[in-house]
């Protein structure tokens, strides 16, 4: 794990997809989608119902090896609003001892922007914390320096004739973009057009890999 400064904030990006906030103990992970399997099956698309557990999972291995007392969740946490209430027993215990344990905090996203049972935490629709904004979608009009999701950004480079993606954080001077941390979560190339408008301009992609952050130039 290899630190970054932005804005004056010493921060982690991980290799799973969160970010961690050492001075805060916080975790910051955007686009869980969680119960998005059966929201697909319930239209008659039959996935293997196992994508909100697995998430879970991983987020709580994340919370255990960091000691997070915070965990904020960029939005889109649940595929829509009643996802919670399809979640398995556990899945749902899984959840519920997250919630209970750190001080945890459910963005509203455009999936989610009402959440009829959030399984603990506080739901609010941004926050300000110590001068960062965290919201779901970046707003290109914001000043402030913004932390966001929403976007689902991968990294698509050639290798030995082979096209490679991994899941990215794209960031400038004063945005940062999280990569969905869902387990079965699509992603949008870190070079496509909307992500650019939403930075306000081009930025760069950060890619978290065997102890190193890979930086890479995304074209205006």
């Amino acid at each position: 794990m290899v630190p970054f400064s932005f804005c004056g904030h010493q921060l982690t990006a991980l290799p799973q997809g969160a970010l961690h906030w050492p001075a805060r103990r916080a975790l910051l992970v955007a686009d869980l989608h969680l119960e998005k399997a059966s929201w697909f099956a319930a239209g008659g698309q039959m996935l293997p119902p196992y994508d909100s557990l697995a998430t879970l999972h991983d987020l709580s291995a994340l919370a255990a090896v960091t000691d997070a007392r915070e965990i904020w969740c960029l939005g889109d946490s649940f595929h829509d609003r009643d996802g919670c209430e399809r979640l398995s027993d556990e899945a749902r215990a899984l959840l519920l001892g997250l919630t209970s344990r750190t001080a945890w905090t459910w963005i509203t996203g455009n999936h989610d922007p009402v959440v009829a049972d959030p399984c603990g935490g506080r739901l609010m629709e941004e926050a300000v914390v110590d001068g960062l904004v965290l919201r779901h979608e970046a707003d290109p009009r914001e000043t402030r320096p913004e932390l966001s999701g929403h976007f689902h950004p991968k990294l698509r480079v050639a290798r030995r004739g082979r096209l490679v993606s991994r899941r990215c954080f794209v960031a400038t001077g004063r945005k940062l973009i999280l990569p969905a941390f869902g387990a079965l979560t699509g992603g949008l190339d870190a070079r496509h057009p909307e992500i650019g408008r939403a930075l306000g301009g081009p930025g760069e992609a950060l890619v978290p890999i065997a102890g190193r952050l890979l930086r890479f130039p995304l074209a205006a």
